[in-house]
């Protein structure tokens, strides 16, 4: 029995971190609510990043050119996500390495011409 409750005083300081940021939180949101004006404007209400109105019906269609833009995104986020690596280890991993790149690259490469190809940097 000893034992059980010396493994359970090992797990002790995590509850009391536990219980000191539930309690952090709960007293923040709390001073937030308290502080803080709760009449937004109607600035604060209008559309931001996405171009549509706030609080409308969630099931409307969106137009296909977000799903478009969202790829192209994807595209270049990859890239970004895959080239710093690449840039500190192309020492390391010589010619092969080098000319995986330049296949990647240009498989990103393809799919921003199919992109501009469709039309999708085009707004009207």
């Amino acid at each position: 029995m000893e034992g059980h409750l010396s493994l359970l005083r090992e797990y002790l300081p995590i509850l009391i971190f536990l219980g000191i940021a539930t309690g952090l939180s709960v007293v923040m949101v709390i001073a937030s609510l308290l502080a803080a004006r709760q009449h937004p404007d109607s600035e604060k209400l209008s559309a931001y990043e996405c171009g549509f109105e706030a609080f409308e019906d969630a099931r409307r269609k969106f137009d296909v050119r977000f799903y478009l833009v969202a790829i192209l995104f994807i595209i270049f986020d990859l890239e970004v996500a895959f080239l710093f690596p690449w840039a500190i280890t192309l020492g390391e991993i010589g010619l092969f390495g080098f000319w995986s790149m330049v296949v990647f690259l240009g498989v990103l490469t393809i799919g921003f011409a199919y992109e501009w190809r469709k039309g999708a940097l085009e707004w009207e």
